[in-house]
């Protein structure tokens, strides 16, 4: 069943960091990732534009108090592929692609983030450009309340017009938090972009959002566009 991705995250305060990537009716690829939180330090932090479409930068430098798993690169293209995670996990995708591994042998190497209680799971996207535009979704994620062992699931998709998946960090607020369960949500994926965009970033719990991206891609002429909201600037959008 398709769902909209607005009832999905509308009148859940957390789920966390978010992952969407899928194709609208004419076939053009859309990805969006979203960033939420609680503490001052993981709110203090924006989306900026940069050569790879955007990055995470702290809002006020000085006040960052810990940036080992709040700062790192989403986002990164690597032969013919994007790459797209919660964590600094994209690095780890991205070396492992270019020696020749796969997404999966990379993310093997990896768990859940170290922090505890929480044991944050790591979310990962690959789109391959070349391969008719197929995508994989991934989470890690702890598989014991003590952080003893890890889960890693692996899901992969062909194209379809007008829908996408949707995966995230958390269920939803909670001490603490309830990791992510079951399959990516099957989504739908509308033409316009920036729409989305602006309905998703509304959707999303007004005390706890922190930064949204949504990019358009054409895979036949590598054309995009894409917009970013930020909680910190003038409207939230940049």
């Amino acid at each position: 069943m398709v769902k909209q991705v607005f009832d999905l995250v509308r009148g859940n305060p957390y789920p966390g960091r978010g992952i969407i990537i899928g194709y609208t009716p004419s076939g053009q690829l859309l990805s969006a990732y979203f960033i939420m939180g609680r503490s001052e330090n993981s709110r203090n932090r924006v989306f900026v534009k940069d050569p790879e479409g955007f990055a995470i930068r702290p809002f006020v430098e000085e006040k960052v108090e810990d940036a080992s798993l709040i700062l790192y690169r989403p986002q990164l293209f690597v032969k013919d592929c994007l790459v797209l995670t919660n964590g600094d996990q994209t690095d780890t995708i991205v070396d492992e692609l270019i020696l020749g591994g796969s997404f999966e042998s990379a993310l093997r190497k990896r768990h859940f983030e170290p922090d505890a209680p929480n044991y944050t799971p790591r979310i990962s996207g690959l789109v391959k450009f070349k391969e008719e535009g197929k995508y994989a979704l991934s989470i890690l994620r702890a598989g014991d309340d003590s952080g003893q062992t890890c889960e890693r699931f692996f899901y992969e998709y062909e194209p379809l017009p007008g829908v996408g998946h949707f995966i995230h960090t958390y269920e939803t607020d909670g001490r603490p938090l309830p990791s992510f369960r079951g399959e990516p949500r099957r989504v739908a994926i509308p033409e316009n972009m920036k729409e989305f965009a602006n309905n998703l970033w509304q959707a999303l719990s007004p005390d706890n959002r922190v930064a949204l991206y949504v990019r358009k891609t054409d895979l036949k002429t590598g054309k995009h566009e894409d917009v970013r909201f930020n909680r910190h600037e003038t409207g939230g959008q940049a």
